[in-house]
């Protein structure tokens, strides 16, 4: 049976590790089931895989409307997760957790934790939503805030222009805020 272990440093922030079977002919895994999170009324409405090469960067960004279920089914990431909500026992929490083939687990990211990830190596990424994307509830905050103090083992990340353009934490307006 899978094993759900809660964060002990981000309240709602849930590992699935995933139990494997093997023989010689290879393996099987399963990687979500939503009665693993019953605190959450899963209607799963998207998947999205995403693939990037070693040295990429990709967030942080955060949702009011969605959680994300993650999934690294090849290469290796350090997912990197910072609590945003203000009424959170651990507001302003960070917390790293390297993802992949060698660690095989998936991530379940409430609402108002902020996300993103480092590939250490090429990497794909499969993350499943429980509502539609919508560019209105696809909000940001820099990665490389240091107030945060998210070390992301990268030392020239491949970053997009939308990225690098999140503010600080501190910039974020109150309305920009999760609850």
């Amino acid at each position: 049976m899978t094993e759900l272990i809660p964060s002990q440093k981000i309240d709602g922030l849930i590992i699935a590790k995933l139990r494997v079977f093997g023989d010689p002919r290879g393996s099987f895994r399963e990687t979500f089931r939503k009665e693993w999170f019953p605190q959450r009324s899963w209607e799963i409405v998207q998947t999205n895989c995403s693939h990037s090469a070693k040295g990429v960067l990709r967030g942080l960004h955060y949702h009011f409307k969605q959680v994300d279920y993650w999934y690294c089914p090849r290469g290796k990431i350090r997912a990197a997760l910072f609590d945003m909500r203000p009424n959170s026992p651990t507001y302003m929490a960070t917390e790293t957790i390297e993802m992949g083939e060698e660690n095989d687990i998936g991530l379940f990211i409430p609402i108002g934790v902020a996300h993103g990830f480092a590939t250490l190596e090429d990497a794909t990424l499969m993350y499943v939503v429980d509502n539609y994307h919508d560019g209105a509830d696809e909000l940001g905050v820099m990665w490389s805030d240091p107030q945060l103090g998210i070390v992301w083992g990268l030392e020239n990340p491949v970053v997009s222009g939308r990225d690098n353009g999140n503010p600080l934490y501190q910039d974020v307006p109150p309305e920009k805020h999760p609850l």
